[in-house]
This record gives C-alpha cells, sequence and structure tokens, in this order.
C-alpha cells in the first residue's frame, strides 16, 4: 500500500515538475492581433471604438453575457473614459480607460482584468486608411506572469483570445458598413 501511495505521489510531483518547466519555456509578454480591412472611412468606424456606448453594437463580449452590469464614467469617450463591467466567468469582471485617443488613427485602453484571473494588459485600435476602405486592428499586449505561462501549457490564448477579436471585428465592420 504504501509503495502504490508513494509511486501515486510521485507521479504527480513529476507532473507538476514537467509543467513548470513548460511553463518557463513560454514568453514573459503576450500579444493577440487581428486585423480586417472596412469598406468605410476611418471618421465612421473611430467613434465606434472611441465611445464605450457605442461598444454594445459590435463588441464580442456583449452576446456573452448581455446580462453582465455595466458602470460608464463620468466621460466615455475619448482619453481619460473609462467603463467598468462585471459578468459571467466567460466576460469575467474588469474596467477600461482611454488613454490615448487620435481621431480616425488610434485609440489606446488600459485594460484591468479582476476576475476570473488579475491582469492588466495594454490594448490598441490601429486604423489606417486603404483608399476608401480603413485596415483596423485590434492588439492587446501584456505581461505573462507565471500563473499565465501555467494557462499557456494548456490554453493557446492568441486562438482563444483572437477567436473573439476576430467576431468583434466582424461585428463592428457590419455596423460601420451600414
Amino acid at each position: 500500500m504504501k509503495m502504490i501511495l508513494l509511486t501515486g505521489a510521485t507521479v504527480i510531483v513529476g507532473a507538476i515538475v514537467v509543467i513548470a518547466v513548460l511553463a518557463l519555456t513560454k514568453p514573459d509578454t503576450f500579444r493577440v492581433q487581428r486585423t480586417i480591412v472596412i469598406n468605410a472611412g476611418a471618421d465612421k468606424i473611430f467613434p465606434l471604438i472611441d465611445d464605450f456606448h457605442q461598444w454594445s453594437r459590435w463588441s464580442p463580449y456583449e452576446d456573452k453575457d448581455p446580462a453582465m452590469t455595466r458602470t460608464f464614467g463620468a466621460t466615455t469617450k475619448g482619453r481619460g473614459a473609462t467603463y467598468a463591467w462585471d459578468g459571467n466567468g466567460q466576460v469575467g469582471a474588469g474596467d477600461m480607460t482611454i488613454t490615448e485617443s487620435t481621431p480616425s488613427s488610434r485609440v489606446a485602453i488600459r485594460l484591468n482584468m479582476v476576475k476570473p484571473i488579475s491582469a492588466s494588459n495594454d490594448v490598441i485600435f490601429a486604423l489606417a486608411p486603404q483608399g476608401p476602405a480603413t485596415q483596423l486592428t485590434w492588439a492587446m499586449q501584456g505581461p505573462a506572469p507565471f500563473i499565465s505561462k501555467v494557462m499557456q501549457v494548456f490554453i493557446n490564448m492568441d486562438k482563444m483570445v483572437g477567436g473573439d477579436f476576430e467576431t468583434g471585428l466582424a461585428k463592428l465592420k457590419s455596423v460601420a458598413e451600414k
């Protein structure tokens, strides 16, 4: 009986060591990025991103939890605008602040997640004219602490978050092209 317990404990310790070693091979930072071309001018797309009240029209997270609690700050568009949410396990809870707002070209946001895991990341929306259309890039980047690296052993963050970005960009395209 002692041999079975010892063998089981050895297997568990061995698995933990393997996971830790794999986690240590992950990079110290991450970046997820998706791009789409929208058949509309940047002047039509920019207000949909720069105003948190407009996000309900295209954000992929709205569909994941339509009942989430939303709190808008005194300023909801442009630099200094704030927005917070508290929702189910798919959207979690956190807040965003627009840190940079350059009309028709760039919106930078500081994203602070509170749950399901605490994290602070930078989100960038970059708009680039392409004739009568606009290339829109949605990117998120930030540090990858050890717990994040452990999660990356099991979850492909680029596919998980990137899929949400693709959904959001497609919805934003639909709204902007109307």
